[in-house]
């Protein structure tokens, strides 16, 4: 079985107008929602091979406590800062794990979940968790076939 976790970076602060966007931290919230999030993907079982995270401060940070839940260390890609959909994919296909852990931001984040969900996942908000998996153990499949299952979570739900 082939697995893909998209993760969108949790709430950010925007209280410093002149921090760079990539030098964003989490505020209160996304300090909040980032933990119990992650927990809460490794409390229903979610096994990852490698968590992939863009590097802005934002996402590493969310990324790191994925990576802390389920004992698994981030690989840092500038490449998923900012990625459109197609990339973010390529990015989890190259990578060549059986089970893998994308977090990035929107507007990919939210135009890949709702490509592999039919349209179905609508908005990936921040630190929402869309997990989909396809029976086969090749990534040929996440490129070419519908998953045969996926999940969708989110803060507040």
């Amino acid at each position: 079985m082939t697995t893909l976790a998209l993760v969108r970076h949790a709430k950010s602060d925007w209280g410093d107008p002149s921090l760079d966007d990539h030098d964003r931290p989490l505020n209160e919230r996304g300090l909040r929602d980032a933990p119990a999030m992650a927990r809460r993907l490794a409390d229903t079982g979610f096994r990852a091979d490698a968590v992939l995270s863009s590097t802005a401060l934002r996402a590493r940070t969310t990324a790191g406590y994925f990576g802390d839940a389920l004992g698994v260390d981030v690989e840092l890609q500038e490449r998923l800062y900012g990625a459109p959909a197609a990339l973010l994919l390529r990015a989890a296909v190259e990578r060549g794990a059986r089970r893998v852990i994308v977090v990035a931001h929107d507007p990919g984040m939210t135009s890949l979940a709702a490509r592999l969900s039919d349209g179905a996942i609508a908005h990936m908000p921040t630190c929402a968790v869309a997990t989909f998996s396809w029976d086969d153990d090749e990534w040929d499949a996440a490129s070419s076939l519908d998953p045969a299952r996926w999940t969708f979570d989110a803060p507040g739900r």
